[in-house]
């Protein structure tokens, strides 16, 4: 589990995420509904790399990202954060 000032602070290095229940939470737009396909599947690389799986929506060209921790009774902690950072890295190079 990490603190609330822990989580402010890594938020601050995650534009755009925000903390909705429990989650962080980020919608991504892309030029066609393909690109968006193709972001799942990169996204997918390092969820399975991590051992952690974020819930994903997509509708056309948009996704939208949802991270909390199951196991650790739904709430966020580090595994969210660091997953976070690498879609981050993955989506806005």
């Amino acid at each position: 589990m990490i603190s609330e000032s822990e989580l402010q602070v890594a938020m601050s290095a995650l534009p755009g995420w925000e903390v909705v229940d429990n989650h962080l939470v980020k919608t991504f737009s892309f030029r066609s509904f393909r690109d968006a396909i193709g972001s799942i599947v990169r996204i997918s690389f390092e969820a399975e790399e991590s051992n952690h799986h974020p819930e994903i929506r997509c509708a056309y060209n948009t996704l939208e990202i949802r991270l909390c921790t199951h196991d650790a009774g739904d709430i966020i902690t580090d595994k969210d954060l660091s997953l976070a950072t690498k879609i981050e890295a993955l989506l806005n190079p």
